[in-house]
This record gives structure tokens, C-alpha cells and sequence, in this order.
């Protein structure tokens, strides 16, 4: 599908974002682990959580959409039958790793499979843990799916330290570890998402150096009610909407302000952005609040390394924003692009030369500079659904539109985009 856009001069409104991917993914899952009825409210409507939603039912989870929330029954500890089939992740790698660490528990064997994309992106990282354990887990020869996942008869806790900032390794083992007796422990360089310690309520040890988050039986999932935080990284495309767009005000409600998810908000805001929050409070260990964003003028700052585990997914569309601030713009230290639903760094160039701007790509990031001097052009999404929300902004922002080849990969997170977008554009 081609989706073409016009031009838009000023974004105003208000917008409910649908609910975090990453707190959804975990909702599902601890609802499902646990023995008894849980609700959860504003859950993702993306492909991705309704491929982990759909892996739990094959694994005899019973999952009901009401009108204003779902309804999971969950099977207890260890109480997942075996499925009649392979379980299906889609696209969803979050899906992948994380249901790893909990299959890696049972006593049966399982297999996952996901589609083309998911097929070609690394699963050593988990595997190289999950077998520590004592996970029996089988792969391809290049350590992609599918994933054999096979019974363990002796699944034990180990003490990891990541050698990369991962929050889906990092959960992967603190899932598996909930099913052993001494706690397992996770040690962590540099900080990554921790919705799964909050959510959760591990113990977690903060020092200058690292982060150590443990898990045991203890931490087992309990029944609850879980209401899931508006999606950040979604709210990121519109968030640079609005502060590019001049004299623009947008309000974007009960989006998450998890620390280990708003470096993007500090990026921006260094940059010049004009960002306010208001009505924070917490709902289930997660943090949340309203954002009111105003069209701004931006200039290109230095951004360090210790950041880019924080704004992983949403450099993309912190990208667009580098093409209308002052200097030119440049990210390193951000190689994990190339493990995703596409090569982002590749993407990202590709279609930033189709616009006629200087690139220079590196093997761990990009930069470049000029000045746009190509009207309509064509964009790739290369099948992955921020980049085509990306270029769908910056056509948006282009004195004659632009298109963007594969467009329908945006459901993958967010298949309201265009209703969204129709609702805040003037």
C-alpha cells in the first residue's frame, strides 16, 4: 500500500494515544502466568500485542476483549498446556524473547516461528543465558528462529551480567528466573527498560556502575488490574510533528514518563523543544502524565552515548527532527539499529538521500547535513513501521507532500496513525 500525504502547516489538539507496546507485551504475559483473572485497560492494538496475546491462547490462556478492557485467565505456575501447534510472534521480537524465558520453564516442548523479518533477527542473546540456565533451546544455524524450546530438568538460577543494554534479554532471564528457588540476578552497565521489574516489583540494586535486578518463585505474577500508559515511542511522531510544525499546540494524555523511556523528551528538549508535562502520578509502578508541546526551534546537540539504549526506537523519527535543526546532525554508538524489523541505519540513509541531503553512513550510526532539494519524493518503509511513521511525518512537513511505499507495516504498533493524525492536523 502507498500512502500519500500533503502538506500540513499546524498541528492543534488532543490526542489518547493507545497504550505502551512494551507494558502491553507484559500485561498480557503476567496475566497469562498468573493463576486467576486479571484486567487490563488501554492495552495496545497493535499486531505485535495481539501476537503475544494470541501465543497464550495456543498456550490454553483464556483472552476475552470487553469494551473497555481485556479479560486474561491465566494458568498458574508451570500450568501452560502444550500447544496444538507452533506459536506464531509476527513480527514482534518482544514476543520472542520474552515468552523464551517462560517456555523455557515448562514441561513440554514448544516451537516459535515469526514472519520474514522476525525470522532474520538475532536470538543468540537469549539463547546464550536461557541455556546457562539449564534451558534446552535449539535454532537455526545462525541462531535465528525458529526457536525449539524443550523441557529442563534442571532449569536453575545464575547471576548475568548483559553484555549489551537489552531489556529483552534482561527479561527473557528474570522470567525464567521466576520459576526457580534461589533468586536469579541480572547486572546491567548501562540502563535499560525496566517495565518488567516495576510491573513485577523485583528488588533492584542501583549503584554509580550498574543495576542489579533479581527474580525468584517469590516474584511469581499474582491476578490484578492493569492499566497500560500511552505508548512514548508513538507519542514521539507526533511530539516532533507539533514542534516543527510553527505556532502548533498539541496535549498528548497519560503518556508514560518511565525514566528508562523519556531520554527522547530530554534529547528534544536539549535540542530546544518546547515540552511541558502535567498530571503525572503512577498507575501500577508505572509512571505517566499528560505532555503539552509547542512549535519550536531546534538546533542539534552532541548525543552521548550512554543515552542510545534510551532512545533506541525512536531514532528514527529523531532523525526528522535533525533534518529542520540548525547544524548538522549525527548519531553513533546506535549499531542495534541493524538487528531491527529492518537495518534502520540503512533505511534512514536511504531515504534521507532521496531528499538530496549529505549522508554519511557508519557501521554504528549516520550523520548528515544540506539542504532538501527534492520535492515529492517516494520513501521506503522497508516493511517496518517506524520508519514509515517517520517519512510519513517528514512528508507531512515537505512543501509538496510526499508518499510512502508499504505504509499498512504501521500496524504492526499503531494501525489508528492516520485517524490520529486527521484529528490533530489544521
Amino acid at each position: 500500500m502507498v500512502q500519500e500525504f500533503s502538506k500540513v502547516d499546524k498541528i492543534e489538539g488532543e490526542l489518547n494515544l493507545p497504550g505502551d507496546k512494551s507494558i502491553s507485551h507484559r500485561a498480557v504475559m503476567f496475566s497469562a502466568m498468573a493463576e486467576g483473572t486479571s484486567r487490563i485497560y488501554n492495552l495496545s492494538n497493535g499486531e505485535d500485542v495481539k501476537s503475544t496475546q494470541e501465543c497464550f491462547k495456543k498456550l490454553g490462556v483464556e483472552i476475552k476483549k470487553e469494551k473497555d478492557f481485556v479479560e486474561a485467565t491465566g494458568k498458574g505456575f508451570k500450568g501452560f498446556r502444550k500447544p496444538d501447534s507452533e506459536l506464531d510472534a509476527g513480527n514482534s521480537g518482544t514476543t520472542t524473547r520474552l515468552i523464551s524465558g517462560i517456555l523455557a520453564a515448562q514441561n513440554f516442548e514448544s516451537v516459535i516461528i515469526g514472519d520474514e523479518s522476525l525470522s532474520k533477527r538475532p536470538m543468540k542473546r537469549i539463547i546464550t543465558p536461557l541455556t546457562e540456565m539449564g534451558g534446552k533451546i535449539s535454532a537455526s544455524d545462525n541462531y535465528t528462529l525458529p526457536l525449539r524450546i524443550s523441557p529442563s530438568e534442571n532449569l536453575h538460577a545464575i547471576k548475568y551480567e548483559l553484555p549489551m543494554a537489552s531489556a529483552q534479554v534482561k527479561s527473557a532471564v528474570l522470567l525464567a528466573g521466576l520459576h526457580c528457588d534461589e533468586p536469579t540476578s541480572v547486572i546491567e552497565r548501562n540502563p535499560s527498560r525496566d517495565h518488567t521489574e516495576r510491573m513485577l516489583g523485583l528488588k533492584v540494586e542501583k549503584t554509580a556502575k550498574r543495576i542489579i535486578s533479581y527474580s525468584s518463585k517469590q516474584n511469581y505474577p499474582v491476578p490484578k488490574e492493569y492499566f497500560v500508559p500511552s505508548d512514548i515511542s508513538t507519542a514521539a511522531f507526533f511530539i516532533v510533528f507539533a514542534l516543527l510544525s510553527k505556532n502548533s499546540l498539541l496535549k498528548l494524555k497519560n503518556v508514560s514518563l518511565n525514566e528508562t523511556r523519556t531520554g527522547i523528551l530530554q534529547v528534544l528538549k536539549e535540542m530546544g523543544g518546547n515540552i511541558e508535562s502535567e498530571n503525572e502520578r503512577e498507575a501500577a509502578g508505572e509512571p505517566l502524565g499528560d505532555l503539552i508541546v509547542r512549535g519550536s526551534e531546534l538546533k542539534n546537540i552532541f548525543i552521548q552515548e550512554k543515552i542510545i539504549p534510551n532512545i533506541i526506537d525512536e531514532i528514527p523519527i529523531l532523525s526528522i527532527a535533525g533534518i529542520f535543526a540548525d547544524g548538522n546532525f549525527t548519531i553513533r554508538n546506535a549499531s542495534e539499529l541493524r538487528g531491527k524489523e529492518t537495518d534502520r541505519i540503512n533505511a534512514i540513509c536511504y531515504n534521507l538521500k532521496l531528499i538530496g541531503l549529505e549522508v554519511e553512513e557508519y557501521e554504528d550510526g549516520f550523520s548528515f547535513g544540506g539542504k532538501i532539494n527534492n520535492s515529492n519524493p517516494v520513501f521506503e518503509s522497508f516493511g517496518d513501521h517506524r520508519i514509515a511513521m517517520a517519512f510519513g511525518i517528514l512528508s507531512m512537513l515537505l512543501h509538496s507532500g510526499g508518499k510512502i511505499n508499504n505504509f499498512d507495516c504501521v500496524s504492526i504498533s499503531n494501525p489508528d496513525f492516520i485517524k490520529q493524525i486527521k484529528n490533530i492536523t489544521r
